[in-house]
């Protein structure tokens, strides 16, 4: 049933993001074509091209949680074995845990109730519906915090 879930999540991330990839792709060629060939640049183009670039990162951030490929010293975790390994990696996991609800989770949410009012200039999207990756991502990460710490104990992945 976890391995389900965790495919299921890969999956809905994976086709978000390449629908946002792709849609990246459309609206930088038309900023292009609109400004070298047009003429007359669009305005929306390059605005909503940051926005899919921030919602990527962080999509991306949480999908790599679940794939244990984010960015990790394993000078020491290298050398454990054992109960030793599990305990660090518990450590390891209770530290991502308590900063993707705080900063994320919490900090997110704040961050889109202070910016509910607030217009993007160009596409007049309220801000908070852009900030609002900080927490899907960080429900997505918490998601696969909590499938990677029971993968230590069922000791299919270490």
């Amino acid at each position: 049933m976890l391995t389900t879930l965790r495919n299921l999540l890969d999956r809905l991330i994976l086709g978000i993001s390449s629908l946002a990839l792709m849609l990246l792709v459309v609206t930088v060629t038309w900023q292009v074509f609109s400004r070298y060939v047009l003429n007359d640049p669009s305005n929306w183009t390059d605005e909503l091209s940051r926005y899919i670039m921030v919602w990527l990162g962080l999509l991306g951030g949480s999908y790599l949680f679940g794939a244990k490929g984010h960015l990790a010293i394993t000078l020491l975790d290298n050398y454990l074995k054992g109960k030793s390994h599990i305990a660090l990696q518990l450590l390891i996991n209770a530290i991502c845990f308590s900063f993707v609800s705080l900063a994320m989770l919490k900090g997110g949410l704040a961050l889109m109730e202070r910016t509910t009012q607030q217009l993007s200039p160009a596409l007049q999207l309220p801000m908070s519906t852009v900030y609002s990756i900080l927490p899907i991502s960080a429900v997505i990460i918490l998601i696969y915090l909590a499938l990677n710490t029971l993968d230590l104990f069922k000791n299919r992945a270490v």
